[in-house]
């Protein structure tokens, strides 16, 4: 079962540092997050698949696939898959990579997935969005359907804009606000 304040409580402990850093979309800031001290972790990959799979039910219908950009998304998504055949309701997943890989197929979308199929993109911290998009972009290229964007956090730096105004819904499991952090006024 999802448990919102554990997951917000591992996040503490694993991965919020305070200081001076450069995200991957440049920007600077005076917080990190990293995702993958709790995604790579035990009980933080099962409370994220648990949280995100509430919210797939929610939003209804399941979609075929769960994936994202490699490096940061492959522990969300295995967490995930892992998670939903526990459940009784599998869904696959797949990876983007960054750059094809120059031999074999030669793609750039990796795992079951058929053009055609409704898949989520998953991320573990969103911030301008960018990664994501970048994402969405090649699995539309591929011919996936994109029928929601989820993240583990959202640091309210843009993100989600980014994805309404491209069409995409966006939702996460959190918000900098539940680590007591306003977003910066833009």
């Amino acid at each position: 079962m999802y448990d919102k304040n554990s997951l917000i409580a591992l996040f503490r402990q694993k991965a919020l540092k305070f200081g001076q850093f450069t995200l991957a979309s440049g920007k600077q800031a005076s917080y990190y997050l990293d995702g993958k001290q709790v995604t790579l972790d035990a009980q933080g990959a099962r409370l994220v698949a648990e949280g995100i799979l509430d919210l797939l039910v929610a939003a209804g219908p399941m979609p075929a696939a769960v994936g994202g950009m490699s490096i940061g998304a492959d522990p969300i998504t295995a967490a995930v898959v892992t998670m939903s055949a526990v459940r009784g309701t599998p869904i696959t997943g797949f990876m983007v990579r960054k750059e094809s890989k120059g031999h074999g197929t030669n793609r750039h979308i990796e795992g079951p997935v058929q053009p055609g199929c409704d898949v989520v993109i998953v991320e573990d911290v969103v911030t301008t969005g960018g990664s994501s998009l970048q994402a969405i972009e090649r699995c539309e290229a591929f011919g996936l359907k994109i029928v929601r964007v989820v993240a583990v956090i959202d640091r309210m730096e843009g993100g989600a804009e980014a994805f309404t105004q491209r069409g995409y819904p966006f939702v996460s499991l959190l918000t900098i606000r539940d680590f007591g952090i306003e977003p910066p006024v833009e």
